[in-house]
């Protein structure tokens, strides 16, 4: 059991370091755009910086910003995602996406 809670006390602080310089990015300029049907319009995130989630109908992300966006299967941007160049789309799983910028 003693081994346990150092290793417990390390991923904690890797964990804090991760936060803690994922704020000290700068904001993508530009927009992401995602497509959702035919009888919707666009939806924009202009300049997006942090987590956002999908719209429920989303369908594709188009990343019109100067930075790579990562997109995820869950609605808090947890999971392992596929990366997104700037200039470039992806279909994404309608329901329950996010992305970040």
């Amino acid at each position: 059991m003693r081994m346990l809670r150092p290793a417990l006390t390390v991923s904690g602080a890797v964990l804090a370091g991760m936060m803690m310089s994922g704020g000290t990015a700068s904001a993508a300029t530009g927009d992401v755009v995602v497509f959702q049907t035919e009888l919707q319009p666009l939806t924009q995130y202009e300049n997006p910086e942090g987590c956002h989630k999908l719209p429920a109908a989303a369908h594709v992300l188009t990343n019109r910003t100067d930075k790579p966006v990562k997109i995820y299967g869950d609605p808090f941007c947890l999971t392992p995602g596929l990366t997104v160049q700037p200039g470039y789309g992806s279909h994404v799983a309608p329901g329950s996406g996010s992305f970040s910028a």
